[in-house]
């Protein structure tokens, strides 16, 4: 199976095509297990809208840079699409592909009324200035405004954006409409109609599943969270909050290693004041590699796609492994672990509560009403369980993994939501 992106570069192995490859890898074999003809199989491969734009940056010098700017929209079958907006140097069409069709199969999964989209700028942001990201993120916004409004196509943070960045989305597409429009993007901040509850949401639903893939009290079970950044930090301290124990984590400079546990909230002051994990006075440096291979019970990838390869995947020593990012498993390192005991939640369902929480935002925001941070969480941890007890149990019936699982349910649906709606004309 293949699906055809706009490319202008020459084929070769990057991180964004290994990505696309894995989530076409995962949707060819649930289409399999659920006996898809082939059309149906193509339609579900490739994206209904792909947009590639130029984004002109004008610099505080004077100057001006022109960087690529992505927005797919996977599937909207079962809703309008939804996805967040990440600016990283590595981004391309063929990983902003991969995330959208992700988060197609996430959305239906836990039963949400969303297709998948994703979008993406290749800039380092930590070479722009304030004002120059508000220029960049102005532009690209103007660049995709056909695609994007709360009936057809709602953005959020990702990695290299924030709250501020979907504020500056909202008031662009605010002004361009003539009136505030708060439901065009999630993850707002909360006086532009935010959501309480969802800066840590992803986080909260990893320890979520984690508590519920551990079937069992939590106290003393060993963790190491692979990408100290949004996900990674909050989930390290909701789960240090469940009685685990946090021994390693690591960012982009390095890892440390404690193995009596870490302080997790020390140890986020000082990232707070030196900008990285690495220097924490409490722990021992440790390799980026090695905090992946390190022996303990849970093991949280929640950094960026393809960090457990076949390269590295036999000698991972977690027993358990829950995916924060998306798309951290190779399909090769997924057979490597399976044979070797390892237990994966995959991201589809692990990382899920950023979503589901997003989708609560905008149903405020439609509805023009509000519920409480306990409300949230109630109906966070509903779904997220309910979504758990699902994979696991079709697991079981047709003896699959965990991964397999999630994604015969959630292609499954989105194929039915297909043959339901037909073929127009």
């Amino acid at each position: 199976m293949s699906v055809m992106v706009p490319s202008t570069t020459p084929a070769q192995i990057t991180a964004g095509r290994e990505a696309l490859a894995s989530a076409l890898f995962q949707l060819d074999g649930a289409a399999e297990r659920l006996g898809l003809d082939d059309g149906l199989r193509a339609m579900l491969a490739t994206p209904r809208r792909s947009l590639t734009v130029a984004v002109p940056v004008r610099r505080e010098d004077g100057g001006m840079d022109v960087v690529q700017g992505y927005r797919v929209q996977h599937n909207v079958s079962r809703g309008p699409a939804k996805g967040g907006i990440r600016f990283h140097p590595a981004t391309d069409i063929h990983e902003v592909t991969a995330l959208a069709m992700w988060m197609t199969w996430k959305c239906a999964l836990v039963g949400i009324p969303y297709g998948g989209a994703k979008g993406g700028v290749a800039v380092d942001p930590a070479r722009y200035t304030t004002n120059e990201l508000e220029r960049l993120t102005r532009r690209y916004v103007n660049e995709i405004l056909p695609l994007i409004g709360p009936e057809k196509d709602i953005p959020a943070p990702d990695v290299g954006t924030d709250e501020q960045t979907m504020a500056w989305i909202m008031d662009t597409y605010s002004v361009n409409a003539g009136y505030a429009v708060p439901g065009v993007v999630t993850g707002k901040p909360m006086p532009l109609g935010g959501s309480l509850g969802r800066a840590g949401a992803t986080s909260r639903g990893v320890q979520i599943a984690a508590l519920c893939a551990l079937g069992r009290s939590p106290e003393g079970v060993t963790v190491a969270v692979q990408g100290f950044g949004k996900v990674g930090a909050a989930a390290a301290q909701y789960l240090a909050d469940a009685g685990c124990k946090v021994v390693a984590v690591s960012d982009v400079t390095g890892a440390v290693y404690a193995p009596g546990g870490l302080d997790v909230p020390a140890l986020a002051a000082h990232v707070a004041e030196t900008g990285q994990v690495l220097g924490y006075r409490h722990a021992d440096a440790l390799g980026l590699d090695e905090l992946l291979e390190l022996d303990v019970d849970l093991l949280v990838p929640a950094a960026l796609e393809g960090a457990i390869t076949e390269a590295n995947a036999p000698r991972v020593r977690a027993r358990m492994i829950v995916e924060g990012a998306n798309g951290p498993t190779t399909p090769e390192a997924d057979r490597i672990l399976g044979a070797n005991g390892t237990l994966i939640v995959p991201d589809i369902l692990a990382n899920a509560g950023g979503v589901i929480v997003s989708y609560l935002e905008w149903v405020q925001n439609i509805q023009s009403c509000s519920w409480t941070e306990s409300q949230i969480e109630r109906k966070l941890r509903d779904l997220m369980e309910s979504a758990f007890g699902e994979v696991k149990s079709v697991a079981a019936e047709r003896d699959l993994t965990l991964r397999e699982a999630a994604h015969v349910i959630g292609v499954g649906r989105v194929a039915e939501a297909h043959r339901m709606r037909g073929l127009y004309p």
